[in-house]
Order: structure tokens, then C-alpha cells, then sequence
């Protein structure tokens, strides 16, 4: 990867859990599995986050490791004259401050962060799932599309912290548009 783009960054929370929360009908509640907000992960590449429910699963391989611009969880917030929403609620795994993702899609990109690095592939937006609706707000569904963030695929290991950190970017990205909605690309199908 070549980054012609350096972009400051805030990790405000690294999100690992060993299990799927959201599962089944979201009038029966989310499941109770354990959820941490951690200091620090360990990133394997081509496997994703240690400790996380995508690590090493074969369906996942492109998309192991979520990111998420806290700015989109604000905006929709404000859009649906709600409290502001819990970011680990999302069940991202990287919830960014100051960083817009969508222009990621498809590109290869690096965050720097407590003297660790990780390499990522942006490979798709991370769809929102009807749970939203029942755990940030009526109409969050909705809302998130072009804004869940995006699904990466980790090519190097490292570790990454929470704190400040930089975002190395190929390409050029607008951080005030973080918490813009992204348009959805057009499928090909029918």
C-alpha cells in the first residue's frame, strides 16, 4: 500500500466479543453474551481481532475486523431526535472519531496507534441489521444505511489502542463528512 494521505484519528473503543448478540427476533431480546470495551486488541492477519466472534471464521475472512465513524451513530441520533446512542451497541469492532470510512471500500489502508500498525482491506459497508431499531431507536434501521462502516480484511498483524491514532489513506477523504450518509453502490442484478 502506498498512503499519500495522513489523517489524525481518535480509536474511542475497540470492541471484542466472543459470540453474536443479535440473533432470532429482536422482540426476544438480544442475547446475553459477554461484550468488552478493551484498551488494547491483537490483530491477526487473515484472521481478524483475537478473542472476537469473526476471528478465523471462514465466512468472514474478507470482512473480520468492523469499523465505525462515532459521527454517523451522532447524526442519526440527531436526525431521530434521540439520546445519543451507545457506540458499543452497533457491535462494531473500531469505532473511529474523525474518520470518514466509505472512500475505504476497496482500498488498502493502515491505522497507527500507540506505536502499533495494522494493514486493512476495506472489502464492503457493513449493512445495519433490523436489530438497530430495537437497540439504538425506532427508524435506526433506516437510518444507518450508508453509514454502519465498513468490513475489513486484516493483511498485516499488530496491535491496535485506543487513543489517538492516524489513518494512512491511498486515497483522499473528507473527515467533516464522517457522519455523512455514503451512497449505496448499484448492483448489477435485475
Amino acid at each position: 500500500m502506498t498512503a499519500t494521505f495522513a489523517y489524525p484519528v481518535e480509536i474511542l473503543h475497540l470492541l471484542v466479543s466472543p459470540s453474536h448478540a443479535y440473533f432470532g427476533r429482536a422482540r426476544d431480546g438480544a442475547a446475553d453474551v459477554p461484550t468488552s470495551d478493551v484498551e488494547q486488541v491483537e490483530v491477526v492477519a487473515g484472521k481478524g481481532i483475537v478473542g472476537d466472534r469473526f476471528f478465523g471464521k471462514a465466512a468472514h475472512m474478507d470482512a473480520a475486523v468492523t469499523l465505525m465513524a462515532v459521527e454517523s451513530l451522532e447524526s442519526i441520533a440527531a436526525e431521530l431526535e434521540a439520546a445519543p446512542f451507545d457506540p458499543l451497541l452497533a457491535r462494531r469492532n473500531v469505532v473511529l472519531r474523525g474518520a470518514q470510512l466509505a472512500p475505504l471500500v476497496g482500498e488498502e489502508f493502515t491505522l497507527e496507534s500507540g506505536g502499533g500498525s495494522v494493514t486493512l482491506r476495506g472489502g464492503r459497508q457493513a449493512h445495519p441489521c433490523a436489530w438497530m431499531d430495537r437497540m439504538l431507536a425506532p427508524g435506526a434501521h433506516a437510518a444507518m444505511r450508508g453509514r454502519g462502516g465498513i468490513r475489513c480484511q486484516p493483511l498485516t498483524g499488530g496491535i491496535l489502542r485506543r487513543g489517538p491514532a492516524t489513518l494512512l489513506s491511498p486515497v483522499p477523504l473528507e473527515p467533516g463528512q464522517a457522519g455523512a450518509q455514503a451512497l449505496l453502490r448499484k448492483t448489477r442484478l435485475p
